[in-house]
């Protein structure tokens, strides 16, 4: 059993929290992914917090073009954790 992880980084919860939503109905996620405030380096303020939502793949089956496709709908992206 592998420890695969993506990153999806998006601009703000709002969005976060409607990948989580999606991301079981377009890819079959079953587990709950986990959501991460990232705040940017010296910066207080919630505005300029972007959100991380950790997917575990154990068994390899997601796509990583496809999520940063995915992720790209709602200004984020996929990062190489």
């Amino acid at each position: 059993m592998s420890d695969v992880r993506h990153v999806l980084v998006l601009p703000d919860r709002d969005a976060a929290e409607e990948v989580v939503e999606a991301l079981g109905e377009r890819f079959g996620i079953a587990e709950q992914p986990q959501l991460v405030r990232d705040a940017l380096a010296g910066e207080d303020d919630a505005e300029d917090a972007q959100w991380l939502v950790v997917l575990r793949d154990e068994e390899e089956r997601l796509d990583p073009v496809e999520l940063d496709r995915f992720a790209g709908e709602w200004e984020g992206w996929r990062e190489e954790p």
